[in-house]
């Protein structure tokens, strides 16, 4: 059986189609990789994408990828609601088929050490495939943001595993590693005070006492006149996307606002809905193996 690997690379562009359309070649028409998924968002001026396939073509395709986004991202001039430090913010490997995360995580290094190589970009491994305790966490990588990573980089104990100790001058710095599936879940609130945002994600995020394996922070949407409360959901099978909701919407009815909606960016395990499904619905005794696409994949 072939050996499939998923990777989820972050870019800094949400807004501009024809940058957008260059970085997502590197993944259209290629042998062995498949793009599942391209979600941006204006008001993060943000892209996800997904992409599916054998290792060596998933590797190929996302170092050109990087090498595209690097040239033609100017971090100098980026905006955006979402915490960013670079051009390609991020880029997360997760073992699919046939492979392990220290599949995933020896693949990780390897496109780690290309891309800083190719692009003289600074790059730490992180989650799974970090080298040092301090990097397991994004956050903490991310903290300062491109505009803060001159002065944090001087620091040894912020020296990037790959590439230059100084942050590239427009694209920044890049963190690169290997997870399990990780859910990109967010809550809408009928409320433009961003305020209200960050209080409930501070309550509900688990390095603040909250959910555990729940992330959260607040963003303000300001073309849409409200804020958000943006989680990664690092194990659904933990913490179910449910008990996130129904913990914002109680901790929203404490500040007098309403969830105006929800919404998931990229993919979502099958498992996860099927989770909230039974929750809200009832369900006894229910299984995979009532799902009609389920049964029509097999």
């Amino acid at each position: 059986m072939k050996k499939i690997i998923e990777c989820v690379p972050n870019f800094s562009e949400g807004r501009n189609n024809h940058k957008i359309e260059k970085i997502i070649r590197a993944f259209k028409n290629k042998d062995n990789v498949k793009l599942l998924d391209c979600q941006q968002d204006k008001d993060h001026n943000r892209m996800v994408v997904t992409i599916v396939g054998e290792p060596k073509a998933v590797t190929f395709s996302v170092v050109e990828s990087i090498r595209i986004a690097v040239d033609i991202i100017d971090m100098r001039k980026h905006q955006g609601q979402h915490p960013r430090m670079g051009a390609v913010d991020v880029v997360p490997f997760i073992p699919v088929k046939e492979m392990n995360m220290q599949d995933a995580i020896k693949l990780s290094k390897d496109v780690a050490k290309k891309v800083a190589d190719k692009c003289d970009l600074p790059v730490f491994l992180y989650e799974a495939s970090a080298s040092r305790d301090h990097c397991q966490n994004l956050s903490e990588i991310r903290k300062g943001q491109f505009e803060g990573m001159d002065e944090k980089l001087k620091s040894q104990k912020w020296r990037p595993d790959f590439g230059p100790s100084q942050k590239h001058p427009t694209a920044g710095v890049t963190a690169i590693g290997a997870r399990m599936p990780l859910i990109a879940f967010n809550v809408n609130l009928d409320t433009d005070n961003l305020n209200i945002a960050k209080k409930i994600a501070k309550k509900i995020r688990f390095s603040s006492g909250g959910l555990p394996f729940c992330k959260a922070i607040g963003i303000d949407l300001k073309d849409k006149g409200m804020v958000q409360v943006s989680m990664n959901m690092t194990d659904y099978t933990q913490t179910g996307l449910f008990e996130s909701f129904n913990q914002i919407k109680k901790e929203a009815d404490k500040h007098g606002v309403r969830v105006c909606g929800s919404e998931i960016v990229g993919l979502v395990p099958m498992a996860a809905l099927m989770n909230t499904a039974e929750h809200y619905l009832g369900l006894q005794g229910f299984s995979m193996e009532q799902i009609l696409e389920a049964r029509i994949m097999e």
